[in-house]
């Protein structure tokens, strides 16, 4: 047995590994900018989180295979290196197709590493503390998706140039790949082999169909929450783009605090409770932001939304695996597929908003929320 020192050794450059994930989130900023930059329609601007999460649909089960093979470090390793080169390459070259390849570039690093470190956290920490320590990564994540926004507005204000942020984002990955690689890791195997159709065909059961779906759903709500935010308060309230990127931040902040609280109560709870009560709230509360009568009174709303929305990824991700131990690598590849509902969900809000405008848009994230109380009925089976 492992003494507490040589654990935490261990489990520091995993967590770690969040930060490198947060920077997906940059996606959001980005679009506003972007949008600016080149003048481009709600669709173009659109396309930035596309090329980001579709790779999660593409490569989700081919890398939840190859990790069978390879060993969930090297894979890890391999995203971290791939969203480093993301990175840096609109730093130095910047212009929109440059800006979509960084993306895609930046999508299939975060596919690799969301496929890649939830078995790898669970392998190194235990099982009654899996749960918590998947909302500490969450948080960890927060924390590094709230420092976009804050280091791209800080870039602007100091530099003149909000494109710095990707060179912070560059070298940061860099520094955490390398701690990671000189991290000796004792891996768990699967006693299933993992195949491309075995883990199609676990889609057949009804319950990993739903977990599935959900996943799909409460990813949708989290980008769709982040490239609308400042679409929605420039129409709403007549702001400025920096303005309104606060509440981007705000947004951030939540979930940040969300996951927090998440980590410390998660073993305590009835965690199936909690997730029925979080996504209805979440419903609620969007709902509330559609109608709401001041940019005060929507960046309190945005900051509730962040706090009840904010677990529901990892609450269902570990409650599914919890279930099926035995089938973690084929299972994260499929719920981390499903991860593609970020570059679903924002462009159907575009087509939305085009047609019927803004506020209309937002009822799809309502749906989606009410769809997740659904996984109660199965997740308490």
């Amino acid at each position: 047995m492992r003494n507490t020192a040589s654990k935490s050794k261990v489990i520091i450059p995993v967590l770690l590994c969040y930060v490198v994930m947060g920077f997906v989130d940059i996606v959001g900023v980005s679009t506003g900018f972007a949008k600016r930059d080149f003048n481009l329609s709600p669709e173009m601007s659109q396309l930035l989180p596309s090329m980001v999460f579709i790779w999660f649909f593409i490569l989700s089960i081919p890398i939840a295979v190859l990790q069978h093979n390879m060993g969930k470090k090297n894979v890890l390793l391999s995203g971290i290196a791939f969203t480093a080169g993301g990175m840096f390459l609109p730093f130095v070259i910047y212009s929109y197709p440059i800006l979509l390849l960084s993306f895609v570039l930046l999508g299939i690093g975060n596919t690799i590493i969301q496929v890649a470190s939830n078995p790898l956290l669970q392998d190194v920490v235990s099982e009654k503390r899996f749960s918590s320590y998947m909302s500490l990564s969450q948080f960890i994540k927060a924390i590094s998706s709230l420092l976009g926004p804050l280091i791209t507005t800080f870039m602007v204000a100091n530099y003149g140039d909000w494109k710095l942020v990707f060179l912070v984002y560059g070298i940061t990955s860099v520094i955490v790949g390398s701690w990671l690689f000189l991290t000796p890791v004792e891996e768990t195997t699967s006693e299933v082999k993992a195949t491309f159709s075995s883990s199609l065909r676990l889609l057949k059961n009804p319950f990993v169909a739903l977990v599935v779906l959900a996943i799909f759903l409460i990813v949708g709500i989290d980008v769709g929450m982040n490239t609308n935010i400042q679409n929605l308060l420039t129409q709403q309230f007549g702001v400025s783009l920096e303005k309104a990127s606060i509440g981007i931040s705000i947004y951030f902040a939540a979930l940040m605090i969300s996951r927090f609280f998440g980590a410390v109560i998660f073993s305590r709870i009835n965690t199936l409770k909690f997730l029925v009560g979080s996504s209805l709230i979440t419903a609620v509360l969007i709902v509330g932001l559609l109608f709401s009568v001041s940019l005060e009174v929507s960046f309190a709303l945005i900051f509730l939304i962040g706090l009840s929305s904010g677990n529901l990824f990892p609450l269902v991700f570990s409650l599914s695996v919890s279930k099926m131990p035995q089938r973690a690598n084929e299972l994260s590849g499929l719920m981390i597929m499903a991860v593609v509902g970020g570059a679903i969900i924002p462009p159907l809000m575009g087509l939305i908003t085009n047609v019927y405008g803004i506020q209309w848009s937002f009822l799809v994230l309502v749906i989606s929320a009410v769809y997740v109380c659904t996984t109660y009925f199965k997740l308490k089976n």
